[in-house]
């Protein structure tokens, strides 16, 4: 098969693309870095170095593909970030319609039911609405809360002895590694389906009680508390931190729905299984080992 993956080489395009080129297809890896051609050419597939948002771009590239990861880049710029998100996912389906492929999965996330009160993950509601127009076998491939999260506490752990967020100790939190989420996408881009489906990709349910119990446990720190702030103090943090201001809003709200549960709640109330094989256990050594 010809398969186009997008997202570059990054925490699920690398492993996703070394399956799949170790499976004998025909790999392109569309990167918006020059500087990754090489890096791409030497794990066996083609390099398409341009712009996500670039429909002729991507037209020209998807031309006679089989099969397509749709990964939008998570964060498009400091304002309009969910405009943004949409209009690239305007851009694949319009290029995905040119080209006429017929088999697509989209990364797409855990409150991606939701038009609203989910932060940045309102974009991909939006593409998903998008893509169920076009005529095409299309995954929405929902992933969990990532554990690689996690690692932009280590700061707050090793200055303030504390992890925490704007939601709950006892919230029920899907997790999800980015190798399980590249081993979800081979399997469902070789896959002959019909339709429009919603796939969970979950690797593990915890609290974050259970969390900084995992983490504090394998950094020597095992009283690690977890500490609930308030929207404000989170907000606050962030933006002090550098974070610009419509982000940091969005962050905000999409923990406001982790605490109310909306964001996990389809996920929570129809599937409940993690079938991902990296468990909260296992990425405690990871954190460990960036502690």
């Amino acid at each position: 098969m010809k398969i186009i993956i997008s997202g570059s080489l990054g925490n699920i395009g690398k492993p996703l693309t070394v399956q799949l080129v170790k499976s004998g297809h025909d790999v392109t890896v569309i990167s918006s870095n020059a500087d990754r051609k090489s890096a791409i050419e030497e794990l066996g597939a083609k390099a398409a170095i341009g712009s996500v948002s670039d429909s002729d771009f991507l037209s020209k590239i998807f031309a006679g593909a089989d099969a397509l990861f749709a990964m939008t880049p998570p964060n498009m710029g400091g304002v309009n970030i969910v405009k943004n998100t949409t209009d690239a996912g305007s851009a694949f389906a319009n290029a995905i319609q040119t080209a006429n492929i017929k088999r697509v999965v989209m990364l797409s996330s855990i409150g991606a039911d939701l038009p609203t009160g989910n932060g940045p993950i309102a974009g991909l509601h939006n593409i998903e609405k998008i893509y169920e127009k076009l005529d095409a076998s299309i995954t929405f491939l929902r992933a969990g809360y990532f554990y690689l999260n996690f690692l932009n506490d280590i700061p707050m752990i090793k200055g303030a002895g504390i992890m925490g967020a704007n939601f709950p100790a006892s919230n029920r939190i899907p997790l999800v590694h980015p190798e399980d989420i590249a081993n979800a996408a081979a399997e469902e881009l070789q896959k002959t389906t019909e339709g429009k489906n919603i796939r969970y990709i979950i690797s593990d349910v915890k609290t974050p009680s259970e969390i900084v119990k995992a983490f504090g446990t394998v950094i020597g720190k095992p009283e690690l508390p977890w500490v609930e702030f308030t929207d404000e103090q989170y907000f606050g943090g962030m933006t002090q931190a550098g974070v610009p201001e419509e982000m940091a809003g969005l962050y905000t709200e999409m923990g406001t729905g982790l605490r109310n549960e909306t964001i996990a709640a389809d996920f929570l109330n129809t599937d409940k299984n993690a079938t991902g094989k990296i468990k909260l256990e296992d990425f405690a050594k990871e954190f460990a080992s960036k502690f």
